[in-house]
């Protein structure tokens, strides 16, 4: 059973500023936290002009109560209380009123953008033998669980951990006192939580054995899904979810797991007939507890605490500006789209883009490959490709942009009415992605393909990966290398078996690092796996093509800048080994530093200036080139 749920190398020898200004950090941060610090800096900065200044000042407003919100001081279990006893109670205090769980359940799903017994969200039909790949559908999921999942693929069952269930239980106990439920209750309230949880839980199943039972993407009617899961009423909870759009009977959604949701309807059902007479209602108390989760970040520093002592799946050692940020965007990501792009969507990043895929194109043409239906297959494929410099196809302009936000009041002090707003903001979103066509995530930052397009989205050339300002060469040996790198790995993840090149090439780079290492301890026959050729040729490959495609636009460009007097090459190739070594998601496939692929590119190249040394190589061999 199992539970669901760089080393440094050559660093850049030169000083902290480009000519042309720009700070560099010695140590770069992953592209996500690139990003995510660069939403940071527009959240802090001032409101200009006056056509931003409604938006703009909202979000910010936002992501300033966040920042400024002291859970140690906060009294909003109240406020919380206050929603609870808006959905009619709960048996847990004795004071209820026996709400209709239909009607409780939409109101969750529709206000508070809680999902207690499953997940509801919207995308495009992923199977691909689908050709209407615009159109959106309603899915739906098995729901998120607040502890750890074990899978036996023996019973192909699932199970709470064994070891977080008295923990769980113990900090149900601990929510219920501080949300003053008698002492009295709390015993009985919490098994029937726990009881009803550990049995939902046994119909979930991890995603790797849903893909293999073809569980995704199954297509049902509203209608036929009432017949299977009749415990929900699911054309007025959805009608509910997306109002004012109309949803009807007739209209198809995709599951994701119908022997859970066919599993869940059964235990509501079950649990519905068994405890009405007790006066008990666990499945109330159950949405109850659910909304708590939703509600967390909000809640006083007591909560989280019990979340964390407890082992729940809570995770930790997130800054907090980090926190805000992300919370921000979960209701203004359109507008912090919209910012990136009229920021960042600038000529020089179109010109990185071009000129890379560009310089990909030639050297994918140039392989030597197994037979003509490989290389016709790959460069086809290549070739009907249009790159695009994108962040989301539905941009909003400024005026869409005050429409879309006009309703939405962002308090100056009180985070917990802010943070309800953006559950309302959540649920627009979801709205507007079933009537609309793709919004593409504002922190995508790695290509995808979109159709005929490879999508090159504005959030990757942020500094201080990318910056105008920048030297070409920092540009090209920084992010144009991560590019290729992303071109490589998108559109020829089955290049060993289509091409000898790569494993030649790569089995000639070992070469000159076992030569390089000899009379070292390591062992000299050891030999790269299929998986260690594939990342060294991909890495190697990259450099080649960042490298050259500055070459070509040095010849365009020949005014290129530098800093602390570094040739054009030697300032790209440092740039290279410091974006590299702070950087590398393929680490693990690695048996050297990225840095040494300069070493065998230098060796074999007069394009390195003499000066540059890359590694030690006084005790390597002559080897062929590579």
């Amino acid at each position: 059973m199992r539970r669901w749920t760089g080393r440094g190398g050559g660093r850049m020898d030169r000083e902290a500023e480009t000519e042309k200004g720009g700070d560099m950090p010695e140590r770069l941060p992953d592209r996500r936290t690139a990003l995510l610090q660069t939403i940071k800096e527009i959240l802090e900065s001032p409101v200009g002009g006056v056509s931003t200044h409604t938006v703009k000042e909202k979000a910010q407003r936002f992501y300033n109560t966040c920042m400024d919100f002291k859970p140690a001081e906060s009294t909003n279990s109240e406020r919380f209380l206050a929603l609870v006893q808006q959905l009619g109670g709960w048996a847990a205090s004795g004071k209820w009123t026996q709400p209709d769980f239909n009607t409780t359940l939409a109101l969750l799903m529709a206000q508070y953008n809680t999902f207690p017994f499953f997940n509801v969200y919207v995308g495009p039909d992923q199977r691909k033998d689908q050709s209407n790949e615009g159109q959106h559908y309603i899915q739906i999921d098995q729901p998120d669980f607040q502890f750890p999942i074990e899978w036996n693929s023996g019973t192909q069952r699932s199970k709470i951990n064994i070891q977080s269930l008295r923990p769980f239980f113990s900090s149900c106990r601990q929510l219920m006192t501080l949300l003053d439920v008698p002492s009295s209750h709390t015993t009985l309230h919490c098994g029937l939580y726990v009881s009803l949880s550990s049995t939902l839980v046994t119909a979930t199943s991890p995603l790797t054995y849903r893909l293999s039972q073809k569980l995704l993407y199954h297509r049902i009617t509203l209608q036929e899904l009432q017949l299977l899961a009749p415990a929900i009423d699911w054309l007025n909870c959805l009608k509910a979810v997306f109002h004012p759009l109309p949803v009807n009977q007739s209209d198809f959604v995709l599951l994701h797991n119908l022997p859970y949701i066919i599993y869940m309807s059964q235990t509501i059902s079950e649990w519905k007939l068994k405890h009405e007479m007790m006066g008990s209602d666990p499945l109330h108390t159950y949405m109850v507890l659910t909304l708590l989760q939703t509600l967390l970040p909000a809640l006083d520093s007591r909560f989280s605490q019990i979340m964390h002592s407890d082992s729940m799946d809570i995770k930790e050692g997130i800054p907090h500006w980090r926190h805000c940020v992300q919370q921000s965007l979960k209701g203004f990501d359109l507008l912090l789209s919209h910012v990136i792009k009229e920021t960042y969507a600038h000529e020089k990043a179109e010109e990185l883009m071009n000129n890379i895929y560009s310089t990909f194109k030639t050297k994918i043409i140039n392989l030597s490959w197994r037979d003509v239906g490989s290389r016709d297959l790959v460069l086809n494929k290549v070739k009907s490709l249009t790159p695009r410099l994108s962040i989301n196809p539905e941009i909003l302009n400024q005026l869409s942009l005050n429409s879309h936000y006009s309703e939405v009041i962002i308090s100056e002090a009180d985070y917990f009415s802010n943070y309800l707003q953006l559950l309302a903001l959540q649920q627009k979103r979801r709205r507007k992605l079933l009537s609309h066509t793709a919004q593409h995530d504002v922190l995508f930052v790695s290509l995808f393909l979109s159709g005929n397009d490879i999508i090159f989205p504005v959030g990757m050339f942020v500094s201080p990966l990318f910056h105008p300002s920048y030297p070409r060469a920092i540009n090209y040996g920084m992010l144009g290398s991560m590019i290729a790198k992303d071109l490589l790995h998108l559109l020829l993840p089955d290049i060993l078996s289509q091409s000898e090149v790569p494993r030649l090439k790569s089995e000639c780079v070992w070469e000159h690092y076992v030569s390089w290492r000899e009379g070292s301890d390591r062992d000299k026959s050891s030999s790269l796996s299929q998986s260690q050729q594939q990342e060294v040729w991909v890495q190697y490959a990259a450099l080649e093509i960042a490298l050259q495609a500055y070459h070509e636009s040095l010849q365009r460009h020949s005014d290129d800048t530098s800093v602390s007097g570094l040739s054009h090459v030697h300032l790209f190739l440092s740039s290279f080994i410091q974006a590299s070594c702070d950087f590398q998601p393929y680490h693990a496939y690695m048996h050297f530093e990225p840095s040494f692929l300069v070493t065998v590119l230098c060796r074999n190249s007069d394009l390195c200036p003499k000066p540059l040394i890359c590694e030690d190589s006084s005790q390597g061999h002559s080897t062929k080139p590579c």
